[in-house]
């Protein structure tokens, strides 16, 4: 049974960081893409960042880029997203998703487990 369960959410004040983790179980850490999605209130799903399998491809939001960084540790399982210069425009449930084998430019419809979400709220 896989498993993404994600931690590390919170609330922070603009300009702030968190860092969040996604820990996963049940599958092949190794040959799965992982990425970061967000969803707002009253919006879409939207993609953050993703890593693919082996490390070597990074791809992230341009809403993101500078400020957010992923990796991935593949002797814990984990993904991790660090949240710098946080905005309060980044505010929403943060989801962890794998994708086998998949690409880092994937879509979240290629994506084939999450997470249960944690939520980051950024104060002005």
């Amino acid at each position: 049974q896989v498993q993404l369960v994600e931690s590390g959410g919170g609330l922070v004040q603009a300009g702030g960081s968190l860092s969040l983790s996604c820990a996963a179980s049940g599958l092949t850490f190794s040959t799965y893409t992982m990425g970061w999605f967000r969803q707002a209130p009253g919006k879409e799903r939207e993609f953050v960042a993703a890593i693919n399998w082996d490390g070597n491809r990074i791809n992230s939001a341009d809403s993101v880029k500078g400020r957010f960084t992923i990796s991935r540790d593949s002797a814990k399982n984990t993904v991790y997203l660090q949240m710098n210069r946080l905005k309060p425009e980044d505010t929403a449930v943060y989801y962890c998703a794998a994708d086998y084998w998949g690409s880092a430019y994937a879509g979240a419809g290629e994506y084939d487990y999450w997470g249960q979400g944690t939520q980051v709220t950024v104060s002005s």
